[in-house]
């Protein structure tokens, strides 16, 4: 006899043994036993998780001259009929090669004559989604008053192609992807019917490469069985069958990444590019482990398809890095993701892809961009005041006998100092420089204390008529006499304000790169800025005057 697959071989044969679709098999049991079967069903949902397995089950419990708690006995002549595909009252269809008018009308001319044996007529039309738009025009009267022996079993992986007026006349079934536990346990399972040895290890790892489809585990086992035919199947080898990547590869990674060494990140990318890994594969599972790290940094509850030692370590891995950067990182990856489908030369993509992420200089200025540049100016900052305060400047004795009496600035004010000589630096900003400015203001507001962001979210920006000097502009009613008292004060000059505009300038200078004058103003609703932002030169104005008899 010749060889059959594993996912043939141990295809369900009740309701009980399939798995991950409680929600479904426990309807249709409870159908089939109080006599509530319907007449039209839509199974949807991704590759390999039961809808053909399912549709074959019911078909074959309708059909069961002994059914067992809503389940096939397995063992009267119906059943044995429609196992070994000889039923002539259960008609499977392939709707990719058979989705023409002409098709669907002998269906609709097969429905009138009664089965010849068993109590019901099933069709069973797979990847449904594939029917011309007058196939399913042709399909609509018989699906939605078939006679009573018929039942329409449709499934499809692609429910969004599927005509509203086909969806409303069936009872729709949504299949999960099945869970990494719930693969692994099955996997487990039909290992020890088949005498094969096999470490849970290398069991999550097949079902976490099957991506939710239990075909696809049972195809990547039967493949690493082959491969490493009379051995135990352990992790590595199911790493070397399937070009998967260790996790300790990604630690690796990642480290670099956030450590900005651009080096050691390269030499990791080489390491996989040598071990023959497909790109595509790895960049996708690298962009999962960095989810998963953010997940873990966000919610340590949340699910993950790590194992418990995994965890650990990626939440450990997020402990110091900000969340814009992971996000920053998982658009990076994304990106080069979409562009290796189409690259002709795909390690030079994921080389410029590492890179980028170790140097947030090369990237598109975005949001999570500016932020990381910002936290490695900071750190940059922290670290020159850390050798200032370990290795302090010799001061002349006159310097200091002059200054005495000055007490020494605490670490805070002179990191302030610092941050402040950093932005004198910067050149004033432009008239386009505000402009753009006005645009990015949001992601602005988004960075500041809970007051200010409230307070500012009532206000409008605009350029003044001074160069670099940029118009906050409030509406002198009730609504907002907390933001006026907050950034104008009672006098409505900026001297007077405090240090809220003072703050605010050096948070838009930061995100700018640029010197920025903040002036805070009060007009009477619906009005036009104050006349003090507008200076006109009236030397400058020139007319000619005619003078007429």
């Amino acid at each position: 006899m010749s060889y059959v697959a594993l996912y043939r071989k141990w295809r369900p044969d009740t309701f009980d043994e399939v798995k991950g679709q409680e929600h479904i098999v426990t309807t249709l049991k409870n159908q089939v036993k109080h006599n509530r079967v319907g007449h039209a069903y839509l199974f949807c949902g991704t590759r390999g998780t039961g809808k053909t397995t399912i549709a074959k089950l019911l078909a074959k419990t309708v059909n069961c001259e002994n059914p067992q708690d809503g389940s096939p006995c397995n063992e009267c002549e119906s059943c044995k009929a429609i196992a070994e595909g000889r039923a002539l009252n259960v008609i499977e269809i392939d709707a990719a090669s058979n989705n023409g008018v002409d098709n669907i009308r002998q269906i609709n001319s097969a429905v009138q004559y009664s089965p010849s044996q068993g109590k019901y007529l099933v069709y069973i039309i797979d990847e449904v989604h594939m029917l011309s738009g007058g196939a399913f025009n042709a399909l609509l009267k018989t699906l939605e008053e078939p006679p009573e022996y018929v039942i329409f079993i449709l499934a499809t992986t692609e429910i969004h192609k599927i005509p509203v007026t086909i969806k409303s006349r069936c009872q729709r079934y949504d299949f999960h992807r099945i869970t990494i536990e719930t693969i692994a346990d099955r996997l487990d399972e039909l290992l020890k019917r088949e005498q094969i040895p096999a470490t849970r290890d290398a069991l999550n790892l097949v079902a976490r490469a099957a991506d939710g489809s239990m075909r696809d585990a049972l195809s990547i086992l039967d493949q690493c069985i082959s491969f490493h035919l009379g051995e135990e199947l352990t992790a590595d080898r199911v790493l070397d069958t399937i070009g998967a990547v260790d996790m300790d590869v990604y630690t690796r990674l990642f480290t670099s990444i956030i450590k900005y060494e651009p080096a050691q990140a390269l030499a990791v990318i080489d390491e996989v590019i040598w071990q023959g890994k497909d790109l595509a594969q790895f960049v996708a599972e690298f962009m999962m482990f960095a989810r998963n790290v953010l997940m873990l940094k966000i919610s340590p509850e949340v699910a993950t398809d790590l194992s418990t030692e995994n965890r650990e370590i990626a939440k450990k891995l997020g402990e110091d890095v900000p969340e814009e950067r992971l996000l920053a990182m998982i658009n990076v990856l994304q990106e080069t993701g979409n562009k290796l489908s189409y690259a002709t030369n795909k390690r030079i993509v994921l080389e410029v892809c590492v890179i980028k992420l170790c140097t947030p200089t090369m990237r598109e200025q975005d949001y999570e961009t500016l932020s990381e540049r910002m936290a490695l100016l900071e750190k940059s900052v922290e670290q020159k005041l850390s050798a200032l305060a370990a290795h302090p400047p010799v001061v002349p004795a006159a310097a200091v006998q002059s200054e005495e009496d000055r007490p020494p600035l605490s670490p805070e004010e002179l990191s302030e100092q610092v941050r402040a000589n950093i932005r004198e630096n910067y050149p004033p900003a432009t008239y386009e420089d505000l402009m753009r400015l006005t645009k990015e203001w949001p992601q602005i507001v988004a960075e500041t204390g809970q007051f200010a962001r409230k307070y500012l979210m009532q206000a409008r920006v605009n350029p003044a008529e001074a160069e670099g000097v940029l118009n906050l502009i409030f509406e002198d009613i009730p609504e907002n006499k907390g933001a006026i008292d907050y950034f104008i004060g009672d006098g409505g000059l900026r001297e007077q304000t405090g240090n809220h505009l003072h703050e605010l300038e050096a948070l838009i200078e930061a995100h700018m790169e640029k010197q920025v004058k903040l002036q805070a103003i009060k007009v009477t609703p619906g009005g036009k800025e104050d006349k003090r932002t507008r200076k006109f030169d009236l030397t400058k104005i020139r007319f000619d005057i005619e003078y007429k008899d």
